[in-house]
C-alpha cells in the first residue's frame, strides 16, 4: 500500500463541552503538549508520508495557530468544521482531489493514544470489504432501558464499543458521503451503512486508545503514554 494514497482525516472541531475546561479538551495539555498534536505526531508515526486533513472550528482556528507558533508545531492542512460531526467529515473529504485517495480513515482528535499497530490492523483489516473499524469488548455488566423507564440486562458479550480510526475504501466513502445527513449518523459505518455498504470489517481495538471526554481522562492518557 502506497502510504501517499492514504487520507487522514481528524475531526477536532468539538467543543468539549463536558470536559468543564476553558477551552475545548483538544487543546488542552497532555504532558506538556497540547492532546490534538500528540493526535498528530502518532498518526504522522503510525503512517509515514500519508496525508492528514485537520478538521477544527473556524472559531479556534485563532487558538491552534497560536498554539502551533508557541509550540513551533507544523500543523497539517486545516479545514473548517460544519456543525455536526458529518459536517465536518464531508467538509474534509470534499477537498479530497479526484482519484487521488485509495483509502480514507476518520480519527477522532481527542483519541491522542494511536498506535503503529492499531493503524496497521485496521488498513490491512479492509482486505476486499468497504472498510474496517476497531472495536473492544465491553467489559461492564449492561441493561437496556425502556421509555417507562424499566430496564432488563442484555448479553454484554453481543456488543463491542467502537474505537476510531476507521477506514474505508475511499470510493465507497465519498459516495457514502453523497448522502443527505440522517440523525442515526453516529460515525463513518453507520453513514456507510445507510449507503448499503455492510461490509465493514471488526477488528480488534486497543484499551489505550481512549478517548479524551472527561478531565480524569487526562491523567490516565498520561499514564499510557509513559508506559508505551
Amino acid at each position: 500500500m502506497d502510504n501517499r494514497r492514504i487520507y487522514n482525516i481528524i475531526v477536532a472541531a468539538g467543543s468539549g463541552s463536558r470536559f468543564g475546561a476553558d477551552r475545548p479538551k483538544q487543546y488542552c495539555i497532555l504532558d506538556n503538549r497540547p492532546v490534538l498534536m500528540r493526535t498528530i505526531d502518532n498518526m504522522r508515526q503510525a503512517l509515514p508520508g500519508s496525508n492528514i486533513l485537520l478538521v477544527i472550528s473556524s472559531g479556534h482556528k485563532g487558538l491552534w495557530d497560536e498554539l502551533c507558533d508557541a509550540y513551533k508545531f507544523s500543523s497539517p492542512i486545516t479545514i473548517e468544521g460544519g456543525n455536526t460531526r458529518w459536517q465536518s467529515v464531508k467538509n474534509a473529504i470534499n477537498t479530497i482531489p479526484d482519484n487521488c485517495a485509495d483509502i480514507i480513515t476518520v480519527h477522532d482528535g481527542a483519541r491522542p493514544l494511536i498506535s503503529r499497530e492499531l493503524m496497521a490492523s485496521v488498513i490491512g483489516g479492509i482486505g476486499k470489504q468497504s472498510g474496517a473499524i476497531p472495536a473492544i469488548q465491553v467489559t461492564d455488566s449492561l441493561r437496556m432501558v425502556s421509555a417507562d423507564g424499566s430496564s432488563i440486562p442484555v448479553d454484554r458479550t453481543l456488543f463491542r464499543a467502537v474505537q476510531t480510526p476507521q477506514a474505508f475504501r475511499a470510493d465507497h466513502l465519498i459516495n457514502a458521503y453523497s448522502l443527505p445527513y440522517q440523525e442515526t449518523f453516529t460515525d463513518d459505518a453507520s453513514v456507510m451503512k445507510a449507503a448499503g455498504y455492510d461490509d465493514i470489517n471488526i477488528v480488534d481495538g486497543d484499551s489505550c486508545n481512549i478517548k479524551i471526554t472527561l478531565p480524569h481522562d487526562i491523567e490516565i492518557a498520561s499514564i499510557y503514554l509513559r508506559e508505551r
